[in-house]
């Protein structure tokens, strides 16, 4: 393709295009995801109004970069794109956002029980009950006051909380789970050990799917954190604060989004000079394992009642 010059009005024109509007225009199928909406074919990207944001990979732009990106074109192959007549009529510019003020971060009212919780941690996603205690003595988890969410708190050394992840507790019709506004996600859920291995998950579910799965007495000892999503911010706060930590175990999901977050997170540990392994769960994650032995276990016993 010959050289183009754009001038910087059409460069403007293009880059405010609404990139919802334009992924619908093109057949994307969109999940929405708070204020934002969700690639249906990458659960990793996010977009609003004319950005993008991939929180895999940790980075971002406009529409140009998104296309370029995610449909392979070149930078003027993009723009022309942007400047058709089609997509300009049925994509309209993103509005400026708003500014917005950042609320203080502030804990859920807690419920007067954890009822809910503990029926849906331990009936529908079989945690082991111990383990799950020892987490609510502790105040990281608990059941929120107004929605009976699951609460999954993040401290900080001094045992203040700094963030705090929600989840519904229902077990049939569409999940929910969001980020606490005003968290701080170096402290996302976290229990800091002793000893020098830190071990990873994606999820507040899956860290303690795997602790109940694999757990002994000394379970206690090791730290482990939940990215609450794959951004690399909780594993580098962890290890600030932790100066002994000298191995880390990855234990990201079994799919694509989170075998690419391994390899990039890998590189982020051995650029601190520690040591790095990655343990991957047989199904997609730690709690669908879990979930498996649980029936696997519930058929045997069901076999030696009938022999």
């Amino acid at each position: 393709m010959p050289y183009i010059h754009f001038t910087e009005e059409q460069k403007r024109q293009a880059n405010a295009v609404g990139l919802v509007e334009l992924l619908r225009y093109k057949g994307e199928p969109l999940i929405r995801s708070g204020p934002e909406y969700r690639l249906g074919s990458n659960h990793s990207v996010t977009v609003r109004g004319n950005k993008w944001y991939d929180h895999a990979a940790e980075k971002g732009g406009g529409p140009v970069t998104f296309l370029k990106e995610f449909y392979g074109m070149n930078y003027q192959e993009a723009v022309l794109t942007l400047l058709d007549r089609d997509v300009s009529e049925l994509c309209p510019q993103a509005a400026a956002p708003r500014e917005k003020v950042k609320k203080p971060f502030e804990l859920p009212p807690a419920n007067q029980d954890n009822r809910r919780v503990f029926a849906y941690l331990l009936k529908h996603r079989h945690l082991d009950r111990e383990v799950l205690t020892t987490f609510v003595r502790l105040g990281l988890v608990y059941e929120d006051q107004k929605y009976h969410n699951a609460v999954f708190v993040g401290m900080d050394k001094d045992g203040i909380p700094r963030h705090a992840h929600k989840r519904s507790t229902n077990s049939q019709g569409k999940s929910f789970r969001m980020t606490v506004e005003g968290s701080d996600f170096r402290y996302a859920f976290n229990w800091p050990g002793t000893s020098g291995h830190l071990l990873v998950f994606e999820a507040p579910i899956d860290m303690l799917s795997f602790i109940s799965k694999f757990h002994d007495s000394d379970w206690a000892r090791h730290s482990y954190v939940a990215l609450c999503g794959t951004s690399s911010q909780p594993l580098l706060g962890m290890l600030e604060r932790y100066p002994n930590i000298e191995n880390v175990l990855l234990c990201l999901d079994n799919d694509e989004a989170g075998q690419l977050a391994t390899r990039r997170l890998a590189k982020v540990v051995r650029d601190k000079g520690l040591t790095v392994g990655a343990r991957v769960p047989v199904l997609k994650d730690w709690n669908k394992d879990l979930c498996a032995n649980f029936e696997q276990e519930q058929e045997v016993q069901h076999e030696q009642k009938l022999s």
